[in-house]
């Protein structure tokens, strides 16, 4: 089991505002030095990001600089649980928090870590180019959800005849990780839910062809740690995409074999948290 993490201060919570009147809930949690760079968090389908408490305790006592927010319909942001106003919608609303994380730590690198739906949606903005970053770590990406023919037919008109439907989104929480306490404390959490809208689920089933595309020219150092025995997302999409990824010389991957879905939430966490730590004491070494 890897060690406690540090304790980590209160952060600095900030209703921020999207152009459609909606909010998003914005953790920001600065050094109080100087920072290496900035991290922003990008959670995975369903949670939030309260839910990445020792990943941010750690980064911040390798002092960077942490910022999280809840997706659009998740945690306490606003908006129909699992329900999307547009399938590029969660891209959209990391553009504003990586604004507000450059406007209020001027001149740091910018690192982007997401977590399943959160590395896809982190791997979009990069592979589309919609905003520069100077880092980007993968954690068990929703490249490939691993939906059946019929389930992608059924998406490319669902979200034409029915954009509000909301439905289960049929992941099995026991393949979180092999913690049982993790488990329990997701089912327990008033925070979490099961609920995917069909705009949601489409951005899902299409965007993992986006990221694999642009592969070949990946243009951002990248740290893709996944798990292989991952029940949720499909492992081989990973591989896949470090693969494609080769030639750019800019992707870095390791794969831990015995690992459920979350990989910084398993019961033997450290060789993930050494990984990423070394990766990035390589890119934005300490002073």
């Amino acid at each position: 089991m890897s060690a406690a993490a540090p304790p980590l201060p209160l952060p600095q919570r900030v209703a921020l505002p999207t152009p459609d009147g909606e909010t998003l809930v914005l953790r920001r949690l600065p050094t109080a030095g100087a920072s290496r760079a900035v991290v922003v968090l990008v959670h995975g389908l369903g949670e939030h990001a309260g839910r990445y408490h020792e990943l941010a305790a750690r980064l911040h006592a390798w002092r960077f600089a942490v910022w999280a927010h809840d997706h659009h319909g998740h945690g306490e942001s606003s908006g129909a649980r699992g329900a999307l106003p547009g399938e590029l919608r969660l891209v959209e609303d990391l553009v504003l928090v990586i604004d507000d994380a450059r406007r209020e730590n001027p001149g740091l690198p910018l690192v982007l870590l997401g977590h399943s739906l959160g590395g896809l949606v982190a791997a979009s903005l990069v592979a589309r180019g919609v905003r520069p970053v100077d880092g980007l770590v993968l954690s068990s990406p929703g490249l490939d959800p691993g939906l059946s023919g019929f389930q992608k037919a059924l998406l490319a008109v669902l979200p034409r005849i029915a954009p509000g439907l909301r439905v289960g989104n049929g992941l099995d929480d026991n393949f979180l990780s092999h913690d049982r306490a993790v488990v329990q404390a997701y089912r327990d959490d008033p925070l979490t839910h099961d609920r995917i809208g069909s705009r949601l689920a489409r951005f899902l089933a299409r965007e993992g062809a986006v990221v694999q595309q642009a592969a070949a020219h990946w243009p951002v150092p990248t740290l893709l740690i996944y798990a292989g025995d991952d029940h949720l997302v499909v492992p081989a999409a990973s591989r896949a995409f470090a693969a494609a990824a080769a030639p750019s010389g800019l992707v870095e991957a390791q794969c831990f074999e015995s690992l459920y879905h979350e990989i910084f939430n398993e019961l033997d966490a450290g060789p993930v948290f050494a990984a990423l730590q070394r990766w990035l004491d390589k890119r934005f070494p300490p002073s």
